[in-house]
């Protein structure tokens, strides 16, 4: 594996793959209307895995719509995966979120980044929609060849013994399997980091 692909995706900002996997799904998220930006909020426990983020659609005269929550682990209150809104809903935004959320031991985080992360996206030029399909591309030659890194073990509170999916599956709330990756075409929190992207630089 060439220096190039490891470049990309081992010292990729975990925020940075949170802003391509919402360019990536920039054309599902235009519908009904084009937000003037997306949000993408999460809560760090430094030591443990990100086990939730929710993805947000800031429309005119700053109106939020949720767009879709995602959570590695289930519970009586949701299932594994992605819960969308009632306006919106992107298999690719899906597909790249089980990505980040699998690997994401694989990502960096600055020291000094708050437990509120929090990115916002604007609309993509030309030049972020290249470099998003670009780093896609990249990650799953990583994946296929098995060097993406996991993400730690969750917290104790949120480990599910069978019995939980088991009344999880009871009251029609089933698992989400992980999806295999297609090709890829091209409430603030205090304290929070917050990283903009639309026209991205490194």
């Amino acid at each position: 594996m060439s220096d190039t692909v490891k470049t990309w995706s081992l010292q990729l900002e975990l925020d940075k793959a949170f802003g391509y996997a919402v360019i990536l799904a920039w054309e599902d998220l235009r519908k009904p209307t084009e937000p003037r930006s997306v949000r993408v909020e999460y809560l760090f426990e430094r030591g443990t895995a990100l086990d939730h983020v929710s993805v947000w659609s800031v429309g005119a005269a700053g109106y939020q719509d949720l767009v879709c929550d995602y959570w590695t682990w289930a519970s009586l209150a949701h299932p594994i995966g992605a819960r969308f809104g009632s306006t919106h809903y992107s298999d690719q935004l899906v597909q790249t979120l089980v990505f980040v959320m699998k690997h994401q031991g694989q990502f960096t985080r600055p020291d000094d980044a708050g437990r509120d992360g929090l990115v916002q996206i604007h609309p993509p030029d030309a030049e972020g929609r290249i470099e998003a399909a670009t780093w896609m591309r990249l990650v799953q030659a990583l994946q296929s060849e098995g060097c993406a890194g996991e993400a730690p073990e969750p917290p104790d509170d949120h480990r599910r013994d069978e019995e939980d999916r088991s009344r999880m599956d009871a009251e029609g709330y089933p698992n989400v399997p992980a999806a295999t990756l297609p090709d890829a075409t091209g409430h603030t929190g205090v304290g929070g980091r917050l990283l903009l992207v639309g026209s991205p630089i490194f």
